[in-house]
């Protein structure tokens, strides 16, 4: 049985994370009292001790905007102290005038793999993020994203469905960055409709070889670990990426707030199951060992 590579966790103190700390604010996954408390290393490892779980990517956490190396250094002590994580994907605000000032600061941190600033907007309120859905065509963002190429620096892209025409494009004009599509496009409307839409938008970004399709949060929007339904999302998104641009990642600790990392993991194995075992290994695993740099 092949290793796994989750390249998609939060670890996190309650004291950093406003959203956490402050009123129970509305979110995508619903209500999270449960999780509105610390989630060490520790209670990360121990969630995963059964699972084989061999590395594991963090991915930022929306601390304030100015704690953005806070976040980084935290993290990057964690790892020197247990060995894990073994890779971290930051927070920049790319709209500001000069993003370079930040990723200066973020690269002395010897884990930086990658940058996330999300720019998910949707006209639900409760499931809208960034301020405007646009952004990626700003000029100052662009100006800023053609920076993430001159760190080596990959780019964690959150988007819906009716953001996907401009996040193709966005990965068009930068074709040296690696962009990793967060929770396989987000489908959050699963009538016939909204599946037909998904399915398009995700073929178009499908088209630009340098965007790889991760394999997380498909509990999101129905606060389950849904079978069927991670199967049709995992084998839609595989048809059209294939498995060497497709990755798996567990979005824990949120998907504790219904699920085990047991049954996260059976979920995601039963979906491949009909894949040949250098495919399961490349979604599981090889994959994002070489978009994070993991050795």
């Amino acid at each position: 049985m092949t290793g796994i590579v989750d390249a998609h966790h939060h670890i996190w103190r309650q004291q950093d994370l406003p959203w956490l700390s402050g009123p129970m604010l509305p979110r995508i996954f619903g209500p999270y009292e449960p999780i509105r408390r610390d989630y060490p290393i520790s209670e990360y490892l121990a969630d995963i001790a059964e699972a084989g779980v061999t590395r594991s990517v963090y991915v930022q956490a929306n601390w304030a905007k100015e704690d953005f190396e806070k976040e980084v250094a935290w993290v990057q002590r964690t790892a020197d102290e247990s060995g894990w994580p073994q890779g971290i994907v930051g927070y920049a605000d790319l709209m500001v005038d000069d993003v370079r000032p930040q990723l200066d600061r973020l690269k002395t941190y010897p884990l930086l793999r990658g940058i996330r600033m999300q720019l998910h907007w949707h006209d639900n309120p409760q499931y809208r993020f960034a301020a405007r859905p646009d952004l990626m065509r700003e000029p100052v963002f662009q100006r800023n994203m053609a920076r993430l190429a001159d760190y080596g620096l990959t780019f964690d892209l959150q988007v819906f469905t009716s953001q996907m025409a401009d996040a193709a494009e966005l990965a068009a004009s930068f074709p040296t960055i690696t962009f990793i599509l967060q929770h396989a496009g987000m489908l959050e409307d699963l009538s016939p409709q909204g599946w037909a839409a998904w399915r398009d938008g995700m073929a178009r970004l499908a088209k630009q070889p340098n965007i790889v399709s991760k394999l997380s949060g498909l509990g999101t929007f129905v606060h389950q670990v849904d079978g069927k339904l991670i199967t049709d999302i995992v084998r839609e998104t595989v048809t059209l990426f294939g498995p060497e641009r497709c990755l798996f990642g567990s979005n824990f600790p949120i998907e504790k707030l219904w699920a085990s990392y047991a049954e996260l993991i059976a979920a995601h194995r039963a979906a491949m199951a009909g894949y040949a075992p250098a495919d399961q290994e490349m979604i599981l695993a090889g994959t994002a060992k070489r978009v994070y740099r993991l050795g």
